[in-house]
């Protein structure tokens, strides 16, 4: 859903149009993380520095990424300037905030989960609509900004025109199985939360994400490459 939007050359199918949603399977939020020399320990805190600072927090991400995009919808909703430096990846983005080349970034708990729990980078807040258990971590609605919602997903597509009583048998299978005690388990382990979707749920929310990452990275003044 962003990288059509990111792009001058255009891709050899459309991300939407040319498949048809199946079934979901899982997502992650977004930690927002920071070194912990820096001077704000919970969320509000962060946006009264950042405001007090404005283009001199530095938040590190791979260029063109769901992580750069969590940055500039931040910057729209809290009314703040936090500056997006590029990297190729997020293991060296990581390594340069526990560092203090940069002082924070927007990363799945997978990602980071154990610099948090080692206390070398300092969570504050997750997207979506569930906190984080271990270590306790608010959503960013508990933690003072409400609607705050950008994160990975992942879903099963097939290929466009497949008929619909094939759709609506593989998504009832998909769904039996990502139900299941082991499928969560393993979810579980890697700060995935599973949930599940009608093929028609999952189209609409495929259109909102489309929508929604347009309107940031035109808000941001992004230019495709």
């Amino acid at each position: 859903m962003v990288v059509p939007h990111l792009t001058k050359t255009p891709l050899p199918f459309h991300s939407i149009n040319d498949f048809q949603p199946v079934a979901t399977l899982a997502r992650t939020g977004l930690f927002l993380v920071v070194n912990p020399a820096l001077p704000a320990k919970d969320l509000k805190e962060f946006i009264a520095l950042a405001k007090a600072k404005p283009g001199t927090l530095n938040s590190a991400a791979p260029g063109g990424s769901i992580n750069q995009l969590a940055t500039e919808m931040f910057n729209s909703m809290a009314g703040v300037k936090l500056v997006h430096i590029p990297y190729k990846g997020s293991g060296p983005a990581v390594a340069d905030v526990m560092g203090g080349q940069a002082q924070l970034s927007f990363q799945t708990p997978a990602t980071v989960l154990g610099n948090v729990k080692a206390g070398k980078l300092r969570a504050l807040a997750i997207s979506g609509e569930t906190p984080f258990p271990d270590p306790k971590v608010p959503t960013f609605t508990q933690a003072g900004m409400p609607g705050f919602d950008v994160g990975l997903w992942f879903g099963l597509l097939a290929p466009g025109g497949t008929p619909k009583p094939i759709v609506d048998r593989l998504n009832a299978e998909v769904n039996k199985i990502i139900l299941s005690a082991d499928f969560r388990e393993k979810a579980a382990a890697q700060g995935l939360e599973v949930f599940t979707s009608t093929p028609e749920q999952y189209t609409a929310a495929l259109r909102a994400e489309w929508d929604k990452f347009a309107r940031v990275i035109k808000a941001a003044g992004i230019e495709p490459q």
